[in-house]
């Protein structure tokens, strides 16, 4: 499948998904592809980050992808493999499944790697009794025994906070590391002892649940330190593999310990159109940083849309594009059967008039138009209304053609029509409802509503990013569950069927064979 959006976010954590939100609020079409990677995976807390002290990583991340799905925000579940430029001049990302999605800009937000030392325990305890930052995990290991093991020249960068966390800390220089001596002097005058040998292994015992626990250090000699907790400064590498196609070069961070992707003040990379926010740019933001770093990007991304939009004398409409595309084509998307459910409820109905939301090629609406109904096809694509106009001449039957989305101002006249049909169709999610409050707006009294959705639950199941991206996110849209719940309580209207039942024959599918049905009508 090839989509197209206004911007692709590589990287779903707190620093993409903060970037989303921004941009989806400034009503451009995000499209998010995590591939559920995060570097903080093993912590089962996080602090620091106001108003969510102490909740899990997996948690914000889950409370993220609610909000910036409530804009219509969508977010993939895949993996991008490499990103090059197309002849329109925006961004191409290739992804796993063989599927490429297009934007006009690009924020890489995929953070680092941490790369461990090869020493016995470390991996099994990481994320547990063995620490990397201070700020994120040292209240939790104040007044303990704690072992500081230093493998490169600035390992010694947080160490007098440690010695301000606890009395009781040791300091082992690794691997031959090379540290000046004047930068130890002020920590062995203060009584912390600095060895200088090699660490054999970190001892770990198994946790209930989670990273191993830490007993304590072995030396090469065969020395035990006794240790509560471990903290180790691992070496780092960028994620920004995806983009060495457009020529991304990382750069050495000052450290010496890994690279970063060099931005301006704004976020952008040397490539145009490619900007980069959190970790990825600076390994030392925290939780919070990092996602305040993506919003503030975010909307410098917004600023520079805007102002392209300005001087072309256009309104961005990314998801528009994205449709168009899908329907430029010379062969046709769909198979121009009226869909099976359509066809059954609606047997029993006098025609009138009927309003087809999302109208596509126009299978629904010319078939409503030749058993005697006045139909208008209404859909966010010109081609394919094209299509509907042209497949309704050939048909010899007259169908109203209306370029409109639900979440329009005022799509749609409300109170028209007999019959108002949305099949398989889709409008982003917004926080005051406006495209169902217009659907169900439509419909006259006495008139019918039936909406009608795939059965989701198979995409819900997890996919191997390896090899596959999920290209399309329907919890950024409005469907079946959203209307009934909206018309559960409402007395101005009667729900005959909601339910879920084989898809009866019409269009051709091959990847759902069950329906998710609402039909409803408004009494008053």
């Amino acid at each position: 499948m090839n989509r197209s959006c206004d911007v692709a976010v590589v990287g779903g954590g707190p620093a993409g998904l903060a970037a989303t939100l921004q941009l989806a609020r400034q009503r451009r079409s995000v499209i998010v592809i995590d591939d559920d990677t995060p570097r903080n995976a093993p912590a089962a807390h996080m602090h620091g980050y106001l108003g969510h002290e102490s909740a899990s990583p997996q948690e914000l991340r889950a409370r993220g992808r609610v909000e910036v799905r409530s804009y219509g925000g969508e977010v993939l579940s895949g993996r991008v493999t490499g990103a090059t430029r197309d002849d329109a001049g925006r961004i191409a990302l290739s992804l796993t499944g063989g599927h490429t999605l297009r934007a006009r800009r690009v924020l890489l937000a995929t953070g680092l790697r941490d790369e461990l030392p090869d020493i016995e325990g470390v991996a099994a305890a990481w994320g547990g009794g063995v620490l990397h930052c201070p700020f994120c995990h040292g209240f939790e290991v104040r007044d303990t025994r704690l072992v500081q093991i230093v493998t490169h020249s600035f390992g010694l960068h947080p160490t007098a906070l440690l010695r301000h966390l606890t009395t009781d800390l040791t300091v082992v220089l690794h691997g031959g590391v090379e540290i000046d001596a004047a930068a130890l002097a002020p920590y062995e005058s203060a009584g912390v002892p600095v060895l200088r040998a090699d660490v054999r292994r970190v001892l770990t015992r198994p946790a209930d649940s989670g990273p191993a626990d830490v007993e304590g250090v072995e030396l090469a000699d065969g020395t035990v330190v006794p240790a509560d907790a471990v903290m180790v400064g691992p070496r780092f590498a960028m994620r920004a593999e995806v983009a060495a196609g457009l020529g991304l070069t990382p750069v050495a961070h000052v450290s010496g310990a890994g690279d970063l992707v060099e931005v301006d003040e704004r976020g952008e990379t040397a490539v145009r159109g490619l900007y980069a926010a959190g970790n990825v740019t600076d390994p030392s933001l925290q939780v919070m940083p990092a996602a305040a770093h993506g919003s503030r990007v975010a909307a410098m991304i917004a600023f520079d849309l805007a102002g392209e939009d300005l001087a072309a004398g256009t309104r961005g409409g990314g998801a528009r594009q994205d449709w168009e595309e899908r329907y430029a084509g010379e062969e046709p998307m769909w198979s121009g059967n009226p869909n099976g459910t359509l066809v059954a409820e609606v047997a029993d109905l006098p025609p009138g008039r009927a309003l087809d939301v999302g109208a596509g090629e126009g299978g629904d609406a010319i078939w409503l138009a030749e058993r005697g109904w006045q139909v208008t096809a209404t859909d966010i694509s010109e081609h394919a209304l094209a299509r509907v106009g042209a497949g309704a001449a050939q048909r010899g039957v007259s169908v109203e053609l209306l370029r409109a989305d639900a979440n329009d101002p005022v799509p749609y006249p409300e109170g028209a029509y007999d019959l108002v049909s949305l099949q398989y169709g889709s409008f982003p999610r917004t926080p005051d409802d406006r495209g169902l409050r217009h659907v169900l707006a439509a419909v006259a009294p006495g008139g019918t509503l039936l909406v009608v959705a795939h059965d989701l639950a198979p995409m819900r199941e997890p996919i191997d990013v390896d090899t596959q991206t999920r290209m399309w996110d329907p919890e950024a849209f409005v469907g079946v569950a959203e209307f009934a719940a909206a018309l559960a309580d409402d007395p101005a209207w009667r729900i005959d069927v909601h339910g879920t039942r084989p898809r009866p024959p019409g269009a051709a599918s091959s990847h759902h064979v069950d329906d998710v049905v609402l039909r409803a009508v408004r009494l008053t």
